[in-house]
């Protein structure tokens, strides 16, 4: 039995997460069959025809077809954006239990603590905050990042004392700050991922979860190159 360890495959994501395609069902073809199945037709490559067709269906929101094309991935990921992605009830999740294991300690330390936006009470702004500012990549730290770590450490420490005093794990975890990383697997369907990609690469979303978002896009794209070609054409994308 191994630990769960980065994939090969995986995009590295943030400071320490990643996202891994570990398997999928189906492709291109997959959803033409299954718009012609009531015609009894079926093809075995793509075509213009057939092109055509995936652009009919996206442009009129058809989605039961892209519903048959199914994905597995592996993520690891701060807590707090496992929160937002589990808002999205059309994956199905089986996540790491601090029930069952000790938690490691590894915490999402960001790059730029950003500036709150004035205009939306939820978001932020792609400036740093003037006292908060630092770039931990290139070594550069002030006395709030430095609080920012080691909070995050004393949290840590706290619930492996709490571990020692035999306190169950299940209570003890609730110390840990929700910069602390998890990793579970997420199943979902093609017309429920292009719906989570479109609201979380959205400028609108928060950063770090924009960031796995467009990772998500980028390992799909081969298995439904066209899907993903018309997709984006019809959002306006780039």
């Amino acid at each position: 039995m191994k630990d769960l360890d980065m994939p090969p495959n995986a995009i590295k994501i943030l400071d320490k997460g990643f996202v891994a395609l570990l398997d999928h069902m189906g492709d291109d073809t997959t959803i033409v069959n299954a718009a012609r199945v009531s015609f009894g037709k079926r093809v075995d490559k793509m075509s213009e025809k057939d092109e055509k067709l995936i652009r009919y269906l996206l442009k009129n929101r058809h989605t039961s077809p892209f519903e048959h094309v199914q994905f597995q991935f592996h993520i690891k990921c701060p807590l707090f954006v496992r929160s937002q992605w589990h808002r999205h009830r059309t994956w199905s999740y089986n996540e790491i239990s601090s029930r069952y294991t000790e938690v490691k300690e590894e915490f999402y330390v960001p790059a730029m603590f950003r500036k709150q936006s004035p205009s939306n009470k939820q978001a932020s702004i792609e400036e740093p905050a003037d006292e908060y500012c630092f770039n931990v990549y290139e070594g550069k730290e002030t006395p709030t990042v430095e609080a920012y770590i080691e909070s995050c450490k004393l949290s840590v420490k706290q619930y492996r004392e709490l571990l020692k005093a035999g306190v169950a794990r299940e209570l003890a975890r609730a110390v840990l700050p929700q910069a602390m990383y998890t990793q579970f697997y997420g199943t979902v369907d093609l017309h429920n991922l292009l719906h989570f990609i479109e609201l979380r690469i959205h400028p609108h979303a928060q950063w770090e979860i924009q960031q796995y978002a467009k990772a998500l896009l980028e390992l799909i794209t081969p298995i439904v190159p066209v899907t993903v070609k018309i997709w984006k054409e019809l959002k306006g994308m780039d």
